[in-house]
């Protein structure tokens, strides 16, 4: 029979083993949310040609799934909290084997996009439930340090290592296994999951779900997107695109107001609204702007330019899990006694210097000379940014938001990379044909052009990575000591079944 755990009996269940096995479970379920949204782009051309996808469309391939994951991950934190943070957990481990499947099994470049806009739906589950879950399974400060930086790793370096394996795949069996890995790999996150994960008991509901504030937050979100998509064929100042962005800038305002009227509100404001989250916040909107970017610019520059396999270009990205995993083990180890301003701080400076580097590419760079320091630094970047605001973001929250304020921080992470591939790939598009146009006379004028309209995407990559140090110094004020640490409150589990 199954019986809730009491508070004096919760530290004691959670000096278990199985805590850290279900670390490993959360961590895997982590990894593979975050490999989606990269592992297919080092395969893009390769689909992009089976397909018979546009140019300007293969962006909806990437912006596909992290724009429906940002547009619902607020929900899906909300349903976490009154549904169970596990069963939500186990729902999205299932529908994301599935979804994997379809994509990976797509005949047309329609079929691509609903299976990846599928794959972000059930993510959109997934993701802010277990980011939940490790919150509430490690309250002791220092084990906390610990699985939060295991955590912000696997979170930073995961869209890297996503490189490096859609690689492999492409180059020993196909683009397809790219997206069809998942489905294998989900399945035995689901047997860890329901032998080791917690059994939560759910937050008591009072009133309905605030559907008004889920409709406008997401249609909002992909009215914005698609503008800046259609900028790129249409024009910035066409009707098209102007009326989408205005449209989807008036339902996020929308949203906001939904939000101060509703009883029972998708995302209770005073949670963004502290200033030290609010700080979190937005420099986990901002990074990932420059950082989607770079992978996609990156990939088409080491196939396309420099004529690499796809192996070849996933291995050309290894200093950067490699450098995060370095980073944030050594961020988890300084954030209890520095406190994570400083440290973000050196952060958003690294990365900075990191995309100044890149914006120097020149026709006839070398690998080792043109991109291999910059991707170091922007690895030694990753580290203290992400464990910094995922520490940050989810202090002091209480338990029965846990799952809102998991989202929030996912959703600020992959509305930055959508609205980032969507913007820079429009301006890099824009770009090369102006300087094409400008240049018609020089040898192998299309590398020429497409490295430069690269450099001019890296140089806006570094204007927002300068953007978050005002912010990270103005806005994130915690002690260090308060850093790390859970709220008081206890959560209430119950055995595994």
């Amino acid at each position: 029979m199954t019986r809730t755990m009491t508070a004096a009996e919760t530290p004691r269940r959670q000096e278990s083993s199985t805590r850290w096995l279900a670390l490993a479970v959360i961590a895997v379920a982590q990894l593979m949310v975050v490999l989606d949204a990269t592992i297919v782009t080092i395969s893009l051309p390769f689909a992009q040609r089976d397909l018979d996808i546009s140019d300007s469309d293969r962006q909806w391939v990437i912006t596909a799934y992290t724009l429906i994951f940002g547009g619902l991950l607020l929900l899906g934190g909300r349903l976490a909290d009154y549904l169970g943070r596990r069963r939500i957990f186990i729902v999205g481990l299932i529908g994301f084997a599935a979804s994997s499947a379809l994509a990976g099994l797509a005949q047309n470049g329609a079929e691509m996009f609903a299976g990846r806009a599928l794959q972000g739906a059930f993510g959109a589950l997934l993701a802010p439930a277990a980011l939940s879950l490790l919150s509430v399974t490690f309250t002791e400060p220092g084990e906390r340090a610990t699985a939060f930086g295991v955590f912000a790793g696997i979170s930073a370096a995961g869209a890297a290592l996503g490189l490096i394996v859609g690689g492999a795949l492409t180059e020993y069996a196909s683009w397809r296994w790219c997206l069809l890995v998942n489905t294998p790999v989900a399945l035995l996150a689901l047997l860890g999951a329901l032998a080791w994960v917690i059994k939560d008991v759910p937050v008591p509901r009072t009133g309905g779900y605030d559907v008004p504030g889920a409709l406008t937050v997401t249609l909002g979100l992909v009215a914005v997107v698609y503008g800046f998509g259609l900028a790129a064929d249409d024009g910035w100042l066409a009707g098209s695109t102007l009326s989408l962005l205005i449209a989807g800038t008036a339902l996020l305002a929308a949203f906001v107001v939904v939000e101060r009227r509703s009883s029972n509100p998708l995302l209770p404001l005073h949670i963004p609204g502290e200033i030290n989250r609010g700080g979190a916040l937005l420099t986990a909107l901002l990074i990932p702007i420059a950082m989607f970017a770079m992978f996609l610019f990156l990939t088409y520059y080491f196939q396309v330019t420099l004529g690499y396999s796809a192996l070849k270009a996933g291995f050309a990205f290894l200093p950067l899990p490699a450098g995060i995993a370095v980073s944030a083990a050594v961020t988890s180890v300084l954030l209890p006694k520095l406190g994570p301003r400083p440290l973000m701080v050196v952060g958003s400076v690294l990365g900075t210097v990191g995309m100044l580097w890149l914006a120097q590419l020149s026709y006839g760079d070398s690998y080792l000379a043109g991109v291999a320091p910059a991707l170091v630094l922007t690895a030694l970047a990753m580290g203290p940014l992400f464990v910094g605001m995922q520490a940050v973001a989810l202090h002091n929250v209480e338990e029965e938001d846990s799952g809102v304020a998991s989202a929030l921080l996912n959703a600020a992470q992959q509305v930055g990379g959508a609205v980032g591939t969507a913007l820079l790939t429009t301006i890099s598009v824009q770009v090369a044909e102006t300087y094409a146009q400008n240049n018609p006379t020089l040898d192998d004028l299309a590398a020429r052009a497409a490295i430069h309209s690269y450099d001019v995407a890296f140089y806006i990559g570094a204007g927002f990575f300068i953007a978050t140090i005002p912010i990270i110094v103005a806005m994130i004020r915690d002690r260090p000591a308060n850093s790390i640490e859970g709220s008081d409150e206890t959560p209430r589990v119950s055995p595994a079944e």
